[in-house]
């Protein structure tokens, strides 16, 4: 800013005794002008702080009050109908709903099969994972009305709305399908797997004809496991996306052990599948996936029913969790840190990248 200041020069005469004081005069003629002077105003200079920020050990994130156990173990549910009579491999449409509300309120959350296996556990601490899976892909699993809405009594639609009432309950789970009518409706398939995966749920391999595994052989266990991942992925259109986890029909295995490597890999009509995740039938809860027994090619399941399960059920499980909470993964809630307690900590595999937190 430029400002004008008016400078009028004076002829002072002093008289003092012992002055030294030099006086400067003006020419007089110039003494009656006022003279201006433009005096340029300097900007302030902004500082700029050259200091790094500050790193924080997202250690220091973790509430261990919440007794962080991630060598715990993870209950993978198996479900397969959903309908108005319960029996053994159907669960209706009440009990179904009651079973949400049981795990939303015993601190479980779902997460996918993908991330359960890849040790991606970005479960809230305090919280215990857990994986959802339906077989058999049924009408009643998912199926869109007359009027383009989603049936509420399907198991679709009883997500979304528990998941509106409860929206840290998400919507992860896996429909392993089989067979070439997929979800009992022809031509809406596209329709269904478009929205189950952008809506956080997955699509999953169960055999093209739901055969016992015991009972063929390795060129046929190729073509079921490898025909229908190429047919199902037909209906996909999300680029990248590949169908490459397998639930066992039957929780069936070759008997043949040179055989069972066609579960995890294989060739059928020159393009090559790859399983990430194979589920078996039952029984007990799963490993942690950061467990020195962890294996992908077998991963066990419980049955969610309350009906012929032998005592090794969902609800017996929940029970002895409850009982035994030593034993349940309980997240730290940092997905790049595998937090344990120290008398646990030799269950942990050394060959993750995740760096190992060991609390007493």
């Amino acid at each position: 800013m430029i400002k004008k200041i008016s400078v009028l020069l004076m002829i002072l005469v002093m008289v003092t005794g012992c002055s030294n004081t030099k006086i400067v005069e003006k020419d007089k003629e110039q003494s009656a002008i006022p003279e201006v002077i433009d005096v340029v105003e300097t900007p302030e200079i902004e500082k700029v702080n050259t200091a790094e920020p500050e790193v924080i050990d997202p250690k220091e994130k973790i509430d261990l009050s919440l007794k962080p156990n991630e060598s715990g173990k993870i209950m993978v549910l198996m479900y397969h109908n959903i309908g108005e009579e319960e029996k053994e491999w159907v669960r209706t449409t009440e009990n179904f709903r009651k079973d949400l509300l049981t795990l939303y309120e015993k601190g479980y959350r779902p997460i996918s099969l993908r991330d359960y296996v890849s040790g991606n556990i970005t479960t809230p601490q305090g919280y215990t994972p857990i994986v959802l899976t339906f077989d058999d892909g049924m009408k009643n699993n998912f199926e869109y009305l007359e009027d383009g809405t989603i049936d509420e009594n399907s198991a679709v639609g009883i997500m979304l709305d528990f998941n509106k009432e409860y929206p840290d309950f998400n919507l992860a789970a896996t429909f392993f399908l089989n067979d070439q009518v997929l979800f009992g409706q022809s031509d809406r398939v596209e329709d269904k797997f478009q929205f189950l995966l952008e809506n956080g749920m997955d699509i999953g391999n169960h055999s093209r004809t739901h055969a016992n595994f015991t009972k063929i052989s390795g060129e046929e266990l190729q073509k079921e496991i490898g025909a229908q991942a190429e047919y199902l992925e037909g209906f996909i259109k999300q680029e990248g996306y590949v169908v490459n986890t397998m639930a066992l029909p039957f929780g069936s295995r070759p008997k043949d052990d040179s055989l069972t490597g066609f579960l995890r890999e294989g060739i059928y009509e020159g393009k090559k599948y790859e399983n990430i995740a194979i589920l078996n039938v039952g029984w007990n809860p799963a490993h942690s996936p950061y467990d020195t027994r962890f294996s992908f090619e077998s991963i066990p399941r419980i049955r969610a029913s309350e009906m012929k399960v032998d005592n090794v059920g969902m609800y017996n499980y929940i029970q002895y969790f409850d009982n035994n909470p030593s034993e349940r993964f309980i997240s730290d809630g940092v997905a790049e840190i595998i937090t344990v307690p120290k008398d646990k900590v030799e269950l942990i595999t050394t060959d993750s990248d995740k760096e190992i937190y060991v609390y007493e």
